[in-house]
């Protein structure tokens, strides 16, 4: 039996764990509070508070995917089980990254083999972290993540309700990814394993954000929102260490090596998807 031991269940993976269930798949998902726990159990996923010992679960396992953010010390998995996941015998282990490795490169082009240059902190660790569980000795795979979006992470409630903001930065542009291709290029990873590949994951169409909530607007039949010129914008430190950086980012890899046909090539499927959802 197909067994997914999931480390940090959050968004992503629960996106995945919704292809997964159906097909006959056991979908272990680690969280930290009983009420996560419920909602997991709801969900069809067998919780597993954490922090804990993961040793006879995976016994179970014969897929990992890790979801956890590093912080300044590193892999929080790795770190408290490093011992027992180093143990382990799965057949394919997932590590969710960022395309934000790559660092800035003025609206360039970036694939696969363009070496890292993490700018941010969050980046920096991110680095450390895809080096950490590629050493495991684990037939690890990284997908490094474009911005996500998807059910409950999409521009609507902010254009509806006046909040969104065009910062308007020349030359500005970042890639995404709706969820549910996230999760399908994971699946197809699983039916075939190649460890210690790389693959990013993003759709086909690197866009300025202010594009986005325009479309957004559009769709939704109200004036767009607001421009505000960057340097003139109120933004959270990590929002802004988004924009210091502009890339477009190429994934011919998971279309040629994984054969994934995107359901949502660019954001404005994407967002009549979700629209039509609401």
């Amino acid at each position: 039996m197909n067994t997914l031991l999931s480390l940090g269940h959050g968004y992503t993976a629960s996106a995945l764990a919704a292809r997964l269930l159906p097909k006959g798949w056991t979908v272990i998902g680690t969280c930290r509070t009983p009420a996560r726990a419920e909602e997991l159990r709801a969900a069809g996923v067998e919780p597993l508070l954490w922090p804990t010992d993961l040793a006879a679960v995976l016994t179970r396992s014969t897929h990992i995917l890790a979801s956890a953010a590093p912080d300044s010390v590193g892999d929080p998995f790795l770190r408290e089980a490093g011992t027992a996941l180093r143990a382990a015998k799965p057949v394919w282990v997932g590590y969710l990254s960022t395309t934000a490795v790559y660092g800035d490169h003025e609206g360039g082009w970036v694939d696969e083999g363009t070496p890292v240059n993490p700018q941010s902190l969050r980046a920096r660790q991110r680095v450390l972290a895809e080096e950490a569980w590629l050493a495991t000795g684990l037939p690890v795979h990284i997908f490094r993540l474009a911005g996500i979006y998807g059910p409950g992470r999409g521009p609507f409630e902010k254009v509806r309700d006046g909040s969104a903001r065009r910062i308007l930065k020349p030359g500005q542009v970042f890639s995404r990814i709706h969820v549910e291709d996230i999760a399908q290029t994971l699946a197809a990873s699983m039916a075939c394993p190649n460890p210690g590949a790389i693959y990013n994951v993003c759709d086909d169409d690197p866009a300025p954000p202010e594009d986005v909530l325009s479309h957004a607007a559009d769709l939704l039949g109200l004036p767009e929102p607001p421009a505000i010129p960057y340097d003139e914008a109120q933004m959270t430190p990590m929002a802004r260490s988004f924009y210091a950086e502009s890339k477009r980012v190429r994934n011919d890899r998971i279309k040629l090596e994984l054969g994934v046909t995107l359901r949502y090539p660019d954001y404005r499927a994407g967002l009549a998807a979700l629209l039509d959802s609401q």
